[in-house]
């Protein structure tokens, strides 16, 4: 296996793992498709990922560097996407931890290169972007020696190779000199010099682990995986062996390897290689294939509980079906369980009310979803986010995340007040500068709309990470939001003149002449009760002229509502509308007196009507 080295790349979002990988590819002279020559971030072929700039979807590539195949596996950054990383894991014996020369590791780092260390990976620490004018590549190099020790890093993984890089430019080098650098060679050599080649026996029967799956129009289900024993064959007959241990046999109707982006067919693989098999419809992530003659499973992947829920139903609003090409009920369900194909992180229970829960890691990753599905042209509503609860030792607990806080220092104050109204419990405070780091335990409920808030309250200057903490007792005595909602009366077009007597009232979602309907929220009420509200009042018309007929009242700029601030606004009783068009907020019951009497029955009183 002296020729094959399998690598993962682990980076905090945005500190420059995407170009880094793109230089690679480039500099190695690897075949690319005609559509990604040119373009910038070839790796995040996702059209979400290359508006957000995050990685969200791991990437296998792999590059030819001498006679040594190296495989690259692309890991996202983001703590809600760590069934991602915790699978991806298992296919690499080494990883590039890359560090930005000016921030030095952050906490998302943090995450996965624990399950690394854990693994027992080799690691070559990759200090990027010293061409930054800012950049500090001592102050990173010292911080990420200090995170290895936090992690509890043995001897072994404390002596890490250093390697210097710019990989907007391509250059890589064993000094933070950019002047001495000339191309990405020194980041090729390290792989080869440091990550070990895979421990496999290709004279044992076969064993591959399925880490994940990808849909092919012509070819079915495609499992791509690692084989730790053996030979695989096109062709050949295989034993699969799902997660419950049950076995069955198939025949692999194609083989196929990487190179450069893209997939390759093969008529045969030796172990250690990374390679993608067509031919069993229900294989799922976790699974093994082996040897139909002595089947043997491998140890099934641990991946860690969802945290957050919402529900998921199809749309029932006045303008249901106008604006999706995806809108029943068995469209919403198809798709939904499709997901869970590609998604461990997901899980989704159907109730008696055709409705979804769909658990995942975090909001994040279920904004993620209810935006891949509406570009895709569903049409469905959301309810609000809430946590996951359990029951351990007979007491019902609710999880808790850390939160890893950067703002200037005259930012503190008021972080640490609202952290407080979020029964947030200070771990760590370091002052670097006029920079201040924050530590917080805090009950993942707390965290439930508070992104837009801690943009505002840092003018933007603030940096917000988590990561799952544990299961704790929740602390209770939970505030209710501060506001309430401007709800509309009518149906129709907003009027210039309806919106301008209702704007004093708090603030407006909607400037004129958009369509809503009754029950729809346009505003959010400056105080902390809802109010029905006339927005699509005209003005009446008389033939009198009078002194005061001709004042000018000026509309302001209405707030726009995207997706996720949709989902941080609503409370129990609101929806989020999706389709591939709008989002819109609305009452759960469109009707006043609809409403009323739902609340009136939650309180168990009766009424005859």
């Amino acid at each position: 296996m002296e020729n094959i080295r399998n690598i993962a790349i682990i980076a905090h979002v945005d500190h420059g793992k995407t170009t880094l990988v793109d230089a690679l590819l480039r500099q190695s002279q690897t075949h690319l498709n005609k559509d990604t020559v040119g373009q910038e971030a070839i790796m995040d072929s996702n059209e979400l990922e290359r508006e957000r700039g995050i990685t969200i979807f791991s990437k296998n590539a792999a590059v030819m560097y001498g006679d040594v195949k190296i495989n690259i596996i692309d890991t996202p950054g983001h703590a809600d996407f760590g069934g991602e990383v915790e699978r991806v894991l298992n296919m690499a014996d080494g990883c590039l931890l890359l560090v930005d020369a000016k921030e030095g590791p952050m906490p998302q780092t943090r995450f996965v290169l624990k399950k690394a260390l854990e693994m027992g990976h080799k690691i070559i620490v990759v200090v990027n972007k010293i061409d930054k004018k800012d950049a500090r590549p001592k102050f990173a190099l010292e911080a990420t020696y200090e995170l290895f020790l936090e992690l509890g890093a043995g001897d072994h993984s404390l002596d890490f190779p250093v390697i210097y890089a710019s990989g907007r430019d391509g250059k890589a080098g064993l000094k933070p000199d950019l002047a001495e650098m000339e191309n990405i060679n020194p980041v090729f050599d390290a792989i080869i010099e440091h990550i070990p080649s895979p421990i496999a026996d290709i004279k044992k029967p076969l064993q591959m682990l399925v880490t994940s799956i990808t849909p092919d129009d012509f070819k079915g289900r495609i499992a791509i995986g690692r084989v730790y024993n053996g030979i695989i064959k096109a062709g050949q007959e295989i034993m699969h062996i799902n997660r419950t241990g049950v076995q069955k046999k198939y025949k692999i109707i194609s083989l196929m390897t990487f190179l450069g982006l893209g997939r390759v067919e093969t008529t045969e693989s030796k172990a250690g290689d990374i390679v993608a098999i067509a031919g069993i419809p229900d294989v799922t992530i976790g699974e093994t294939i082996a040897d139909p003659e002595s089947p043997e499973a491998l140890p099934l992947i641990n991946i860690e509980e969802p945290t957050v829920k919402m529900t998921f139903a199809v749309n029932d609003s006045p303008f249901a079906g106008k604006e999706g090409q995806f809108s029943t009920t068995m469209q919403l369900r198809k798709r939904l369980f499709k997901e869970l194909e590609t998604d461990v992180s997901l899980r989704v229970i159907e109730n008696e009310k055709n409705q979804w829960i769909v658990s995942g890691r975090g909001e994040l990753h279920l904004a993620i979803l209810i935006e891949r599905l509406r570009r895709e042209g569903f049409e469905f509503q959301v309810s609000r986010p809430q946590v996951i609860t359990r029951e351990i030792n007979g007491k019902i607990l609710t999880p808790y995340e850390k939160i890893f806080i950067e703002v200037p220092e005259q930012y503190q104050g008021v972080i640490m007040q609202k952290m407080g109204e979020r029964k947030a419990e200070v771990k760590e405070m370091r002052v670097n500068g006029n920079i201040v780091l924050l530590e917080f335990i805090i009950p993942t409920r707390g965290l439930f709309g508070y992104k837009n808030e801690f943009l505002t309250d840092t003018k933007g200057l603030g940096i917000m990470n988590t990561v799952f903490f544990q299961y704790m007792p929740d602390p209770g005595n939970w505030k209710e939001r501060d506001h309430g909602s401007l709800v509309s009366t009518d149906t129709g077009p907003t009027n210039i003149y309806g919106l301008t007597n209702v704007q004093d009232r708090g603030t407006l979602f909607f400037g004129a002449a958009v369509e809503i309907y009754e029950g729809q929220v346009v505003g959010q009420n400056a105080r902390s009760n809802d109010i029905r509200v006339n927005v699509c009042k005209e003005k009446a018309l008389s033939n009198m002229r009078s002194k005061g007929d001709g004042k000018i009242e000026y509309f302001r700029t209405p707030k726009t509502m995207g997706l996720e601030d949709a989902l941080e606004y609503i409370g129990d009783d609101e929806l989020v509308e999706v389709t591939p068009k709008n989002v819109r907020i609305r009452k759960m019951h469109l009707k006043e007196v609809d409403a009323k009497r739902a609340e009136r029955a939650s309180e168990g009183i009766k009424f005859d009507y």
